[in-house]
């Protein structure tokens, strides 16, 4: 009962609406941090503080992330990186993802509740679900709303990715970027390209 509350009075809940955002932001190796990076120029100064959360085997988000972030016009940007276990590595059998998910689900539990977010941003690493999860959990247990915000990458034009149909059940903002996956998902919300 209380999960369906959660999740369907969390578009009714506008953080930011006084004051900061602080967004946990979710980037995955290659282009999906790219993609993720296009999104946070857009973003208000109001998005503060940001908490971005990496695989601990990406290697090149990080520096793409301290890039961005040092080209804000805002001197004083607040910003963390932090790592968690990867959910699922590329060719990793479905079975063993469980495993590796649940792993990653424990670092992310303390990490979100000990960060209290106001906002999950994601768009597609299978790194985002057990953050995802947490930030559910803190709305669950009645301790915070967490606002979750997911981004389907410009590549899914036909089929949501396994993260996408996964997150499609609970984030309270659901965006793709091509009209025929909003014609097969209602929830979902379309603006035409925004990355």
């Amino acid at each position: 009962m209380r999960l369906h509350i959660v999740v369907k009075t969390g578009s009714n809940h506008k953080p930011g609406a006084e004051g900061p955002v602080a967004a946990l932001v979710v980037a995955g190796s290659g282009g999906h941090t790219t993609e993720i990076l296009r999104l946070m120029e857009s973003l208000s100064a109001a998005y503060t503080p940001r908490h971005y959360v990496i695989a601990d085997t990406d290697r090149m988000s990080e520096e793409k992330i301290c890039t961005f972030e040092s080209s804000k016009q805002h001197s004083d940007s607040q910003f963390t990186i932090h790592r968690i276990p990867r959910s699922r590595e590329v060719h990793q059998s479905w079975s063993s993802s469980v495993l590796s998910t649940l792993s990653a689900l424990c670092y992310s539990l303390p990490l979100v509740f000990r960060l209290r977010p106001d906002m999950v941003l994601c768009n597609g690493p299978g790194t985002c679900v057990p953050l995802c999860m947490a930030g559910l959990l803190l709305g669950l247990l009645g301790m915070k709303k967490v606002v979750i915000v997911y981004v389907e990458s410009i590549c899914r034009v036909e089929t949501l990715s396994l993260t996408g149909k996964i997150l499609y059940l609970i984030s309270d903002y659901f965006f793709v970027q091509w009209s025929s996956l909003r014609d097969k998902y209602p929830k979902s919300i379309f603006l035409g390209r925004i990355v």
